[in-house]
């Protein structure tokens, strides 16, 4: 298996004006990482092509378009957590590219096609906030619905997990009532945005098509293992398709600030290698730190060792009661 990452540096553009926890460091942290695992080289480096302003309606409405392009004239707030300025426009952009980009070329050949980019999207719904959210919490367009798009477009059907540890709001919003996007998020529980229950199962005519697994604050690697085992790779094996696209947030690793989890390398270089018979499309999401320098290389190493590590789990009883409810709710329509 190979690994090419699609980059560029106009993603550094979107910048804050002072100090905001999504701003230009997180690349360097996500490189440094990169770097140090032998993964980020010169000849695997891409750089993406822009989409249009006209395909961007492809997941957006022209109002919500419409404001990011005015209001990125000039630095300013959408909302008390989401920021805009001059460089917004063109990186938002550029960022769908590489999302377009990696999907593309994961149905070409198998791999894995990391879509390093900034701003993050899954939060983004077609007309902004979400499911009621209160904010955008720092998403611009949404990367990964463009991702499940392109698929579904391409190869008729499209499967996404999201391991951020925010629910993917926007994704599933967008999705919501089409059967051919599988969406399965694996999220803390009871944190913004607030959604993503386990009885949230899809729109009319495609329920069972939306899988929420929200996990319980301070949850472990055995946790999150075990919800891994019992709902996300049973799914997958039964779909089978030929791209994954992965809404990769690895801000539930411990010592990250903006969530309780406590996940470690085991969880992601396990989630990695189990995904290896498939062909990725990685889209970046949250992670701020020590989860981009940790976690983004543990994975992409699971990935190509494609050897997942094996033990006993010791999950806590919130975990397994979340799980069985997941289970419980899903069986009419997947074999749990």
């Amino acid at each position: 298996m190979s690994l090419r990452i699609f980059y560029s540096p106009i993603f550094r553009e979107h910048r804050p004006e002072g100090y905001h926890p999504e701003n230009p460091t997180r690349l360097d942290y996500a490189i440094k990482g990169l770097r140090e695992g032998d993964f980020w080289k010169e000849d695997n480096v891409l750089e993406p092509e822009p989409v249009t302003a006209e395909e961007v309606l492809l997941i957006h409405d022209g109002e919500y378009v419409g404001k990011i392009r005015e209001l990125g004239r000039a630095f300013g707030y959408l909302d008390p957590d989401t920021y805009v300025s001059p460089g917004t426009w063109e990186a938002a952009l550029t960022a769908l590219g590489a999302a377009r980009d990696a999907v593309k070329s994961a149905l070409k050949r198998p791999g894995m096609y990391l879509a390093l980019v900034r701003p993050p999207g899954h939060h983004a719904g077609r007309s902004g906030k979400a499911f009621n959210a209160s904010t955008l919490g720092f998403c611009i367009f949404n990367n990964s619905a463009f991702a499940a798009r392109t698929l579904k477009e391409l190869d008729g059907k499209a499967l996404v997990i999201d391991f951020d540890a925010h629910h993917g709001n926007g994704t599933q919003e967008i999705f919501w009532n089409d059967p051919d996007v599988i969406h399965i998020d694996i999220h803390e529980r009871d944190i913004y945005p607030w959604s993503g229950y386990e009885h949230d199962v899809g729109g009319r005519d495609a329920e069972g098509s939306k899988i929420n697994i929200p996990m319980p604050h301070y949850a472990t690697d055995d946790d999150y293992l075990l919800a891994w085992m019992e709902v996300v790779l049973p799914v997958i094996e039964e779909v089978n398709p030929n791209v994954v696209v992965v809404s990769a947030g690895f801000d539930g690793f411990q010592g990250e600030l903006l969530t309780t989890l406590r996940l470690t390398e085991r969880f992601f270089r396990y989630a990695g290698a189990t995904l290896s018979r498939y062909s990725l499309a990685v889209i970046f999401e949250g992670g701020y730190n020590v989860g981009l320098m940790e976690g983004l290389p543990a994975f992409s190493e699971g990935y190509l060792s494609g050897e997942p590590e094996k033990g006993p789990l010791k999950p806590s009883y919130e975990a397994l009661s979340t799980v069985q409810r997941v289970v419980t709710v899903h069986r009419e329509w997947w074999e749990l």
